[in-house]
């Protein structure tokens, strides 16, 4: 994890990419219990945070002042991980733990989050300084873990590995060609995105 030393190469974009260490610090300092804490189903919001009260064989009681059936409660994460730049690192990995990462990030304005191999983007609806010319340099032959969630952790390490890689007859030559795939319409905006950051690579 980067200091917030380390992130000012990031410049104006710093505080869309990671948390401060003084919020990191906070989350790992916060009071947990994760034999009450949990997740439940709620109508208007789909999940909504909780604190079971008492268990029965009729229901569980939260402190939401609902009364739910056990297979609409699910366990939270401790608070180390609001906000997770990787959500595969989550102690309790299910719908709502995913869902509550994506909203809590995507309120803070982080829109890119990794899910394993995946990178997950919620669409600010507005530009942010995220593609900024020091942000595109701040990646520039970065390992994916070395830097915050972002598509150009991605073609970066996409575009060293291409240089890189050996084909099959353990030639050296560089490969002349590297996949995108978008399994929706948003490849239309992230395709520019990933030509932005090769285009001076």
């Amino acid at each position: 994890m980067s200091s917030d030393g380390e992130m000012a190469v990031f410049g104006p974009a710093a505080q869309f990419l990671r948390k401060s260490e003084k919020e990191r610090a906070e989350a790992q300092n916060r009071p947990f219990d994760s034999k009450t804490a949990c997740f439940v189903s709620d109508a208007a919001e789909l999940y909504v945070k909780a604190e079971v009260q008492d268990r029965s064989e009729a229901g569980v009681t939260v402190k939401t002042t609902l009364a739910v059936r056990e297979d609409q409660v699910f366990p939270m994460n401790p608070p180390k991980f609001d906000k997770i730049e990787d959500m595969v690192m989550m102690t309790h990995l299910h719908e709502p733990a995913v869902l509550f990462n994506l909203k809590e990030r995507y309120a803070a304005w982080m829109i890119y989050t990794y899910s394993g191999l995946f990178c997950v983007t919620v669409n600010p609806y507005k530009w942010l300084p995220v593609y900024n010319p020091e942000v595109v340099r701040a990646y520039r032959g970065k390992k994916r873990m070395e830097v915050p969630p972002h598509i150009f952790a991605l073609s970066d390490n996409a575009y060293q590995f291409m240089l890189t890689a050996r084909t099959e007859t353990g030639d050296h030559r560089p490969a002349q060609k590297a996949l995108l795939a978008d399994p929706s319409w948003t490849v239309l905006l992230t395709f520019p995105l990933v030509q932005l950051h090769l285009v001076d690579a």
